[in-house]
């Protein structure tokens, strides 16, 4: 009986641990999409997502810090990142799914 509780309680330990490290690749996430923001996005966005970038392919970029981006859900900011803007263009065929959502941890990260 006492080894069916130590058993119980050890594999509950580990369970724990098993949940803790899936839910913390937070910050790895957003390291990557920091990368893949500063090669790809900080042109026209700004290296700190401000909108302040080149303007390269028109005026106004999005400011990304603003409210109105924290406010937006991720399905829309997803949608936009892989369909592009009139100014922004599509990233679906050069970004996989996983650089999308690291993308959109780092954004989400920036709105803090």
């Amino acid at each position: 009986m006492m080894l069916s509780v130590i058993l119980v309680a050890a594999a509950m330990g580990l369970l724990g641990i098993a949940a803790q490290a899936k839910a913390a690749p937070g910050h790895d996430e957003q390291s990557t999409g920091k990368k893949i923001f500063s090669r790809h996005c900080a042109g026209c966005h700004g290296p700190e997502g401000k909108g302040d970038g080149y303007m390269m392919l028109g005026p106004d970029p999005a400011n990304l810090t603003r409210p109105s981006t924290r406010q937006k859900s991720d399905a829309i900011l997803l949608q936009t990142i892989h369909e592009g803007k009139p100014n922004m263009p599509s990233w679906k065929l050069r970004l996989s799914e996983e650089d999308s959502r690291a993308v959109l941890a780092y954004i989400r990260m920036l709105t803090k």
